[in-house]
């Protein structure tokens, strides 16, 4: 039994991302062919002139062409049960029902647990109570199906998730939030980082929320921006 490391990686991404967005946002205002729009296209420095100004505007269905899948793992079910909450994503699981764990599970601490030595020292014994008593149903003839049911949240899983640019940075926004989990938060870091490392640019929306609104919404705040009831207050 072991706690690994979170691994994000971007498998799947489209050629030519920029210019699909401008082709896009520029087939909304123009005559011309779609194509003639692609073929034609500007310096770098021009098309992002005209992306950003349309997505400043609202025009989010012109960044919903590009799609990203990630090969997710080491993340907890508890983290996984929140991803998949998220719409407009796609998801491909490694199921307990079918997958029988063999030896010992892989679990992930959090880290306000990990920081208690004696914390930690608890978890651990229930995951290795809970291990040893999943290998005795399983081992008994239970189908993992029915053994599964006493897995903690902590059991380590893996997945395939794709969704669009808008999505992306409307995951971004809520989840690097320091009102998330910090698991979730680190992984959503992590897919992040592997979009910026190919396009740049888009590091000024894949960001929380704050940044972009300029102003905090939650109910409570981390204080790193104004909240909104403050600034209501400022203009009264």
């Amino acid at each position: 039994m072991a706690e690994k490391k979170l691994q994000v990686d971007l498998i799947s991404k489209p050629e030519n991302i920029l210019k699909t967005i401008y082709t896009a946002c520029k087939t909304c205002y123009s005559a011309k062919l779609p194509i003639d729009i692609f073929d034609e296209a500007p310096d770098e420095e021009k098309m992002l002139s005209l992306v950003k100004k349309v997505i400043s505007s609202g025009h989010y269905s012109t960044i919903e062409h590009i799609q990203f899948s990630f090969a997710i793992s080491n993340v907890s079910r508890a983290c996984t049960h929140q991803l998949v909450r998220h719409r407009h994503m796609s998801f491909s699981q490694k199921s307990q029902r079918y997958v029988r764990e063999k030896g010992e599970f892989d679990y992930i601490i959090p880290e306000k647990i990990k920081n208690n030595e004696t914390l930690k020292k608890k978890f651990e014994d229930f995951i290795n109570t809970t291990s040893r008593l999943y290998q005795e149903f399983t081992d008994a003839g239970i189908p993992a199906e029915d053994a599964r049911s006493i897995l903690p949240n902590a059991a380590s899983s893996s997945l395939v998730a794709s969704l669009n640019l808008r999505e992306l940075i409307h995951l971004a926004n809520l989840r690097l939030c320091t009102r998330a989990q910090l698991e979730i938060r680190l992984m959503v870091k992590a897919m992040c980082d592997e979009v910026i490392r190919i396009e740049p640019w888009l590091s000024d929306y894949l960001v929380p929320k704050c940044i972009r609104l300029g102003y905090c919404d939650e109910e409570k705040s981390c204080g790193r921006v104004m909240s909104k009831n403050e600034i209501l207050k400022e203009r009264v």
